[in-house]
């Protein structure tokens, strides 16, 4: 018995360091982590259903576990066969097409069951908004990049801090104003979406850090709302 637990504790333990190596080596799996723990916190701002949770969480483990297939695979791979060869790419690619299924339904899932909260909870925060000059919005637009070139320039001392990433927040900024003067949930989205795609791009490309990308969204979404209800409420 105590030898029975023995190797399930050593199994535990061994699986742990698995998915610590790949947090702290694969990008990918780093994204993956925190979108997951993003779609969790809306998912308890919505307050989901059991179902929906459950198609949540299904489709959080299934990329994670395919994330972490992937990483064995290429490792097994590399190791296997240092130098390149046409059958170690086929293994590799497929192993990512496997990351690039798994992600696919995690998207389908999210617009299905955030869609109707996010309209619902859209809609009700409309309000009566009185019209806004285009110079208003290049203002609101403008804080953003200040804001931005500020916490570059005062609070980041030679790269010890985060940098927030510029275009990403001027991405967000324009898609928050689009979301405060349309009156339908599906541009919002769109809206949101374009400037995700942005933000995909950027980490792809290993421009900027995940927080830097990160920090710039918020910065673009957040500045943007605060400076609109101040002017609103002059």
């Amino acid at each position: 018995m105590a030898d029975g637990f023995r190797k399930w504790r050593r199994s535990f333990r061994y699986a742990y360091e698995g998915i610590k190596y790949a947090l702290d080596t694969q990008r990918n799996m780093k994204f993956h982590f925190s979108v997951a723990f993003l779609v969790l916190l809306a998912a308890l701002f919505f307050k989901l259903a059991k179902t929906d949770i459950l198609f949540i969480l299904l489709a959080v483990t299934l990329m994670i576990v395919t994330e972490l297939i992937n990483t064995a695979v290429e490792k097994a791979v590399d190791l296997a066969m240092p130098d390149q060869h046409p059958l170690a790419k086929i293994a590799k690619d497929v192993a990512a097409a496997s990351v690039l299924v798994s992600a696919g339904f995690a998207v389908i899932v999210g617009m299905i069951v955030f869609y109707e909260p996010i309209d619902h909870w859209f809609r009700a925060s409309k309000q009566q908004e009185a019209p806004m000059s285009a110079g208003t919005i290049w203002v609101l637009i403008a804080l953003v990049v200040f804001t931005v070139i500020v916490i570059e320039t005062r609070f980041s001392d030679k790269g010890k801090l985060v940098r927030p990433s510029l275009l990403v927040a001027i991405a967000f900024s324009v898609a928050t104003v689009i979301a405060i003067f349309v009156d339908l949930t599906i541009v919002a989205l769109l809206a949101y979406t374009l400037s995700a795609l942005i933000f995909m791009i950027l980490y792809d490309k290993k421009t900027r850090r995940f927080p830097a990308l990160l920090l710039g969204a918020i910065i673009g979404t957040v500045v943007t709302i605060i400076a609109f209800v101040c002017l609103h409420l002059l």
